[in-house]
């Protein structure tokens, strides 16, 4: 689904990215920890097309298709969809604008409309301006429905769990689920359960109590130095820190 090679990015002529290696299959979301300043979000960036992250070695492939020289709409065409660690204020836009324009055809059905105003309680968001005078917790989910009713393919958060209360936690790692969830037919007892994909960065990791990720990785000085088991790695972040990757990676390649 999303694969990145030997990636190289600068920002502001300083190199940022220094050689990213990336795979997430089809089925899939991997999780990106790392602590402020690693390169998560600059890594994000660049995957949506932000043209002031300059490329300068590497590509990125979405679905065998390399991505590099697309803009941002174009990526958003093929099924990558983004939530961002701070979504900007607009005011003078109101969310139902956005999304009546972001999915008419979905937002044209009453049935689904109000499902999903009423589930995740998002009526009173629809006439207020975007994200203006909304608490942490609030900008995040406001941000998420705006995801959520467009279900891309490849869903891509960075940090939805910073500066959220644990009430919002919850209806946020709901609608992340209901967003990954991939519609399909049943067609028989054994069938596999299909979600879409995605990547989710975080340095709290609060949010992988209410979700499940396949994979996660460790970001630090522009790297990904390792990766393993969610839940393994999160318990030994939380408990030892970051550093403990790269003594285990060294330790690794030392035996």
């Amino acid at each position: 689904m999303l694969t990145i090679n030997n990636l190289h990015v600068n920002v502001e002529n300083k190199e940022v990215l220094k050689g990213v290696n990336l795979n997430i299959p089809s089925n899939e979301v991997h999780t990106l920890f790392g602590p402020n300043g690693s390169g998560k979000s600059v890594l994000i960036s660049t995957i949506m097309g932000y043209p002031e992250y300059e490329i300068t070695q590497g590509e990125i492939l979405f679905n065998n298709q390399n991505i590099n020289e697309l803009s941002i709409d174009e990526r958003v065409k093929l099924g990558i969809g983004v939530s961002e660690q701070l979504p900007p204020t607009i005011r003078g836009v109101k969310l139902k604008n956005l999304v009546d324009l972001l999915a008419p055809e979905k937002m044209n059905d009453e049935v689904f409309r109000r499902d999903m105003i009423d589930r995740f309680d998002m009526g009173e968001f629809l006439e207020r301006n975007i994200n203006d005078a909304l608490s942490g917790g609030e900008m995040k989910k406001s941000e998420l429905f705006l995801v959520l009713v467009t279900k891309p393919e490849f869903l891509i958060l960075d940090e939805p769990d910073s500066g959220v209360d644990p009430e919002h936690l919850k209806r946020i790692g709901a609608m992340i689920n209901e967003t990954l969830h991939k519609e399909n037919r049943w067609t028989g007892d054994c069938d596999p359960i299909v979600k879409n994909s995605g990547l989710i960065a975080t340095h709290s990791a609060a949010i992988l109590n209410y979700i499940h990720t396949d994979k996660a990785h460790v970001m630090l000085d522009g790297k990904i130095k390792c990766s393993g088991n969610p839940g393994i790695m999160m318990e030994q972040i939380r408990s030892h820190g970051y550093r403990y990757c790269i003594d285990c990676q060294q330790n690794n390649l030392e035996e």
